[in-house]
């Protein structure tokens, strides 16, 4: 069996929120530190993990660990605190919690995180918690079952409420689980957090299912992958959405049309296709600039409804909604789903008042990509977001968001 060891910085400092005898959080104030404060201490990774030392049969060959074995140090069994990405296993030992930093790279002109690196985030954390978890193979987030099988994880719906965005430097907390969704699909939730005040800047979820990495065709959950992941699977939803939204589907006589975007390189991720956070950035590069300027995303829903590649022609259509949101609001509160709720009382709570609030522009957009065919075009994905007028943090702050 083979140890290894590693040089690590000090432990990090979890959340002051919360139950201060988490046994996880206990843990990583137990590594004794000796000497100056900037002198790092080495650590038997295999002695204070679970198995994140161990390598599968599969990736010895010829009595030889592989060098990306060695590299990667895939764990092959269940581990409770990760030191090096600052997680932790939490709900009952299933679910997985994230503190990160808001790098300066990852806020925009306004000192506040992107929407494009809270995407990036969330694929991180989901990816992080399948690493934590020992099921993680060589994949892209796929399982050991699922890489025998030829499978890959796509993600078929997502959705985003954000209420407030990080600013730089700021210390987030972010928690994500998944549970099922029908026989073949599984559901990924997350929660974005203040460390310092526990306030939830924004909440999302997602629907996932499974497509055969060779054919590119959908395929149903094999009875080796329900084995896997559905000990994982807990009974909580971050959005309660009792019927989904509809998006409708646009033509070209959109009234905003971006033709002729083309894939990069570095817009393709490890399975091959074009990122997901590349396509909301098309969507939102149609929208005009007066509009982004004076108005921030409180909202997206993607339908994905195919994958595009690097050799694709992509269009970017965008139309907005005339009724607008505040419209939809007047109807009866059954009615209105968890993006009009919120976008209507902060427009009333902005001072405006209903009636003022109806007279602005549409604070709703609905958005289609397509490949753009010699014959027909295919869609790629479905979109529509919710936007609210710019305001101070300090006013932000004051408004609620419960969990």
């Amino acid at each position: 069996m083979a140890t290894f060891s590693y040089t690590i910085p000090l432990p990090i400092r979890c959340s002051t929120t919360g139950n201060n005898q988490d046994p996880n959080k206990q843990n990583l104030n137990k590594i004794k530190i000796t000497g100056t404060p900037t002198r790092s201490v080495k650590v038997d990774t295999l002695s204070q993990t679970a198995g994140v030392a161990k390598t599968s049969v599969a990736s010895v060959e010829n009595g030889h660990i592989s060098k990306e074995q060695i590299r990667q140090n895939i764990p092959t069994k269940k581990q409770f605190v990760d030191y090096h990405r600052q997680g932790l296993i939490v709900e009952g030992g299933v679910g997985y919690r994230q503190t990160v930093v808001i790098r300066s790279y990852e806020v925009g002109a306004d000192k506040t995180a992107t929407l494009e690196s809270i995407l990036n985030l969330l694929q991180e954390t989901a990816l992080n918690h399948v690493w934590m978890s020992g099921l993680l193979s060589n994949g892209f987030g796929a399982t050991h079952g699922m890489m025998k099988n030829n499978l890959i994880w796509v993600v078929s719906r997502m959705q985003v409420l954000v209420d407030q965005y990080p600013i730089w430097g700021e210390i987030v907390e972010i928690d994500t689980w998944v549970g099922a969704s029908g026989k073949n699909g599984m559901r990924r939730d997350w929660l974005i957090r203040s460390q310092a005040t526990g306030h939830v800047f924004a909440r999302a979820t997602s629907t996932w299912v499974m497509m055969n990495e060779k054919t590119r065709r959908l395929s149903k959950m094999p009875e080796e992958v329900r084995a896997e992941i559905s000990p994982w699977f807990i009974e909580k939803q971050a959005i309660h959405e009792d019927v989904p939204e509809k998006i409708s589907k646009l033509d070209s006589n959109a009234k905003y049309v971006n033709s002729n975007l083309k894939p990069k390189r570095s817009d393709l991720d490890m399975n091959q296709h074009v990122n997901n956070v590349k396509y909301v950035r098309w969507m939102l590069e149609t929208i005009p600039d007066q509009f982004l300027e004076s108005h921030q995303l409180s909202g997206i829903i993607l339908e994905y409804r195919r994958e595009c590649g690097s050799s694709n022609i992509v269009q970017s259509l965008c139309e907005p909604d005339e009724d607008g949101i505040l419209n939809s609001g007047l109807k009866q509160n059954n009615d209105m789903s968890p993006l009009n709720r919120f976008s209507l009382a902060s427009e009333i709570m902005e001072g405006n008042g209903l009636l003022g609030s109806l007279d602005k522009v549409p604070l709703r957009y609905t958005h289609l990509l397509q490949t753009q065919g010699d014959t027909q075009n295919e869609e790629i994905v479905r979109g529509k977001t919710t936007w609210k007028k710019k305001q101070s943090n300090i006013e932000l702050s004051n408004m609620p968001f419960s969990i």
